[in-house]
């Protein structure tokens, strides 16, 4: 055990600092200035964020992953089909609940919607589109033509939604489907995913343990909107928060522990006690899994705790000032440096390691872990530089969604099915904690210097969704690459066949 936990913390050390010392090399340069207890807090945090990074990743191998796998395949063995949907719907919802970051898009718009019904909603669609997500693999169902479908919908609705005084709500409901596939959902669906494909799914059509985290990312996008449509009139109000680390020390920095590990206690236990009943009606699994799955579900609390803490005490703060300084003194250096960051911050998402594991297991090493960490690199520099842009000039985030996805669900009629799976999937997952809680802020420190605290939900929103939308055009075009390089391989192969002379022909006769 010691020695995995070891290998987890080289990962997670490899995955965090990058952006740790990008951040810390800036405060010996003219653009920032850090104070010193800034920087230190800063990089204690970084620390901290590889422990729990390392303790979660080893979490959900132990628990997070069985659990899903088991339910993906134990259920449909059972042969209780209507069952296997149910408990889908239900574990769906809990799952989706249990994000944090869900919790915090909910605070943002508590004074127009409950954040408990915005909560359950989203969750209610989570659950909705994952037994969708079942039925497709049972059906046979194209993903591409699902996909064309209901982003079809989701545009047809945001324009009925700019006629009404919610406009407001569109960046949030984009958001919404990024949040909703964090680090206790992905581990989770991926592997429900996995078993129900090889259970129910074609054994040679490797694409169908794919596209779960697709789908299930527009349940979320779908019930916000439905909610901006149907709530009555009014300004969606936003306060900028108090970014500060001098005043997360001492007392509050205790008790930002203590809320976070009530908020993650809060969102496991459902899931945990769902799970176990399963177990005890239906799974019947021997006690040595058992007593690993409860062991693994520690190890995801005590990571997540630690994680969520750090990068709220640390890097919340750090990541707003860096952005308002850089907007005030530094603006032509926004967007080169937003890439920049973009590059570093996605190998920081817990799930994202999750996801290229899957993936070249799935794939057999024909999609590596490394050209998959490429393409989400440049798919989330291009999204967080463009969503810079987009702050700077003051304009609708639908701009680059409607052409964005067209883009992507078009490279999917050409590309291979199993590259299209993964590249949906790979949209949700790289946009996870990290992404709302440090990249998010610095996107709000620009805005609110640039434009003003009132445009943040407007101009800042929406970033989420364009770190979900960008691997989705990125690794599609590593999928077109492959095949082109296959297809020239083939004809360079046959010039040759045909090119050759009479002397290099042997007759075996």
């Amino acid at each position: 055990m010691m020695k995995i936990l070891l290998t987890k913390l080289k990962e997670a050390a490899v995955s965090v600092f990058p952006v740790a010392v990008i951040v810390l090399l800036l405060n010996f340069t003219p653009l920032v200035d850090f104070t010193t207890t800034e920087a230190v807090v800063f990089a204690c945090c970084a620390l901290a964020l590889v422990v729990g990074m390392a303790l979660f990743n080893l979490g959900a191998d132990m628990a997070m992953t069985p659990m899903g796998e088991q339910v993906g395949s134990g259920l449909p063995k059972s042969g209780k089909f209507k069952l296997l949907l149910i408990i889908c719907f239900v574990m769906g919802v809990f799952v989706t609940i249990a994000e944090p970051d869900l919790s915090v898009l909910a605070s943002q718009v508590k004074e127009v919607i409950n954040g408990t019904t915005l909560i359950v909603t989203i969750g209610v669609g989570v659950g909705l589109f994952l037994v969708l997500s079942v039925l497709r693999v049972v059906f046979r169902m194209s993903l591409s033509h699902l996909m064309t479908f209901f982003y079809l919908l989701l545009f047809a609705i945001s324009a009925l939604i700019l006629e009404t005084d919610n406009a407001a709500f569109l960046p949030l409901a984009f958001d919404s489907g990024g949040v909703t596939t964090g680090p206790i959902t992905v581990p989770f669906i991926m592997a429900l995913g996995a078993g129900v494909a090889a259970a129910l799914g074609d054994k040679h059509d490797k694409e169908s343990s794919f596209g779960f985290i697709a789908l299930c990312s527009i349940g979320p996008i779908l019930a916000v909107m439905l909610l901006g449509l149907f709530a009555g009139g009014g300004d969606i109000s936003y306060q900028l928060p108090e970014y500060s680390i001098e005043n997360n020390l001492g007392l509050p920095m205790l008790e930002t522990i203590l809320h976070t590990g009530q908020e993650v206690l809060v969102a496991l236990l459902p899931i945990a006690a769902f799970f176990f009943l399963l177990q005890f009606l239906l799974l019947k699994l021997p006690k040595k899994r058992i007593l690993q799955i409860v062991v693994g579900i520690f190890y995801t609390f005590f990571g997540l705790v630690i994680f969520l803490a750090a990068v709220a005490i640390g890097f919340m703060p750090v990541g707003y000032k860096m952005g308002a300084q850089l907007a005030e003194n530094h603006p032509a250096l926004l967007v080169g440096f937003a890439f920049l960051l973009g590059l570093t911050v996605v190998l920081a998402e817990p799930a994202i390691h999750v996801l290229n594991k899957q993936v070249e297991t799935v794939t057999g090493g024909a999609v590596s872990k490394r050209s998959m960490l490429v393409a989400l690199s440049l798919g989330v520099g291009t999204a967080i530089a463009l969503s810079v842009i987009r702050v700077i000039f003051d304009f609708s985030i639908l701009y680059y969604l409607i052409p964005g996805y067209f883009i992507s669900l078009g490279l999917s009629f050409f590309v291979p099915k199993l590259y299209t799976a993964i590249a949906f999937d790979s949209g949700g997952v790289a946009s996870g904690p990290l992404t709302s809680s440090f990249i998010l802020p610095f996107l709000v420190g620009i805005c609110a210097t640039l434009q003003g605290a009132d445009k943040v939900l407007l101009d800042a929103f929406g970033l989420v969704s364009m770190v979900a939308m960008t691997p989705l055009i990125s690794i599609q075009l590593l999928g077109f690459r492959a095949v082109a390089s296959k297809k020239l391989r083939e004809q360079i192969a046959m010039r040759r066949i045909l090119g050759a002379d009479d002397k290099q022909i042997i007759d075996f006769m």
